[in-house]
């Protein structure tokens, strides 16, 4: 068989094409810029380009005191909101050696995976969305009112909690809260097979996920990718397990850590949609077991003013989009000498440098939006 190639004039044939996706574009989950290197319609080097959106939280750390930078890492990544805020103030309770009240430990648990319901929702409405399928973002949005209710009740707040405090949470639950927690948790479960049936049933996406942007173990483990992504590469990591805080270490029978080994669009979208119902039985679990401890404080008495001893610590959790780090280290005053943040999607997206090259155009959006990454979380 002999192959011809046609040139269109002058050095078409040796010159690449230079695209520039974004900053400002629909295809780049807000402001991120992605810079392409293209051989007619396949992708030959792909970098993405951050930055646009830097606030500098890291600096803005060191100017508040323990209770202020609650509100600053609670909104990196503003759909983990409470999964930020939880970090920072294991890190200060390490710190001071501080235990925290067994009511407080267990309702931080049932609001983390509640919280992590309402991430990885986003995220199985807004996917299929990108794919030109528009109903399942209908449903999403719907559990998440269904749960947001629930979380305003709780906290005062509808996406920035702000619920946290070092030493417990900032006051007990309402009145009658548990059980309409449990009824939402019942009701968004019951209608969580739509997902399965909209969206994994569709052969349209299916074709348009399965073996596309397949990313190795290897990789996962040289770009520091974690959470679903790393897990349905076969990565079979995760803290609430592995390195178990708040009350997780309790909740070995019901936790269920969700692999895959494909590692492609398709896998990644299983995992997140089968860790959405395992947090919902996660979140039923400590409803149970709130409903059995005696009433009893939520938080720590603490001092007017708090200062944490000198010296440094690293706490890290399993947020909703990966590994969230935070290393903190203290001089003895009342604000950090230094709080370093580790987000799950700053990593994440550096994949993209493996993924994207040999991949036609048409498949970018599809593995771009795969990686379930929050623009926020990335530039912090």
């Amino acid at each position: 068989m002999t192959e011809t190639t046609v040139g269109i004039g002058g050095a078409a044939e040796s010159t690449d094409m230079v695209l520039n996706i974004g900053p400002q574009h629909p295809s780049t989950h807000g402001v991120l810029r992605l810079r392409l290197v293209l051989d007619g319609e396949r992708i030959r080097h792909a970098e993405p380009v951050i930055g646009y959106m830097h606030r500098g939280a890291e600096k803005l750390f060191e100017a508040r005191d323990y209770r202020q930078i609650i509100m600053l890492a609670n909104r990196h990544d503003w759909l983990s909101a409470f999964s930020n805020e939880l970090g920072v103030v294991l890190g200060v309770e390490r710190m001071l050696g501080m235990e925290v009240p067994e009511r407080a430990v267990w309702t931080r648990t049932l609001l983390a995976e509640l919280n992590r319901v309402l991430n990885h929702l986003m995220f199985l409405g807004s996917y299929p969305l990108e794919l030109g399928g528009i109903t399942p973002v209908f449903y999403a949005f719907r559990e998440r009112e269904e749960l947001q209710t629930v979380m305003e009740e709780v906290s005062g707040g509808r996406m920035h909690y702000m619920f946290n405090r070092v030493g417990g949470l900032k006051e007990d639950l309402p009145a009658g809260w548990l059980g309409r927690a449990r009824h939402t948790v019942a009701q968004v479960r019951s209608r969580m097979g739509v997902f399965d049936d909209l969206v994994l049933g569709n052969e349209i996406f299916r074709g348009r996920t399965r073996g596309i942007g397949v990313l190795s173990q290897e990789a996962v483990h040289a770009y520091g990718v974690s959470g679903p992504i790393a897990r349905a590469s076969g990565v079979d990591f995760d803290l609430r397990r592995d390195e178990p805080y708040l009350a997780y270490g309790e909740l070995r029978d019901t936790l269920r850590v969700v692999t895959r080994e494909e590692g492609d669009c398709l896998a990644r979208f299983e995992c997140l949609l089968d860790q959405s119902h395992n947090s919902l039985d996660l979140a039923d679990a400590c409803l149970d077991r709130l409903a059995e401890l005696p009433p009893g404080p939520i938080n720590q008495r603490l001092p007017k003013v708090l200062k944490a001893p000198e010296g440094a610590t690293y706490a890290w959790t399993e947020n909703p989009l990966g590994i969230n780090g935070y290393y903190l280290v203290s001089k003895g005053e009342k604000t950090p000498y230094r709080l370093k943040l580790r987000s799950a999607s700053y990593n994440n997206i550096q994949a993209l440098t493996e993924l994207l090259p040999g991949t036609l155009v048409a498949d970018m959006v599809a593995i771009l939006g795969s990686l379930f990454f929050v623009v926020g979380d990335i530039d912090k």
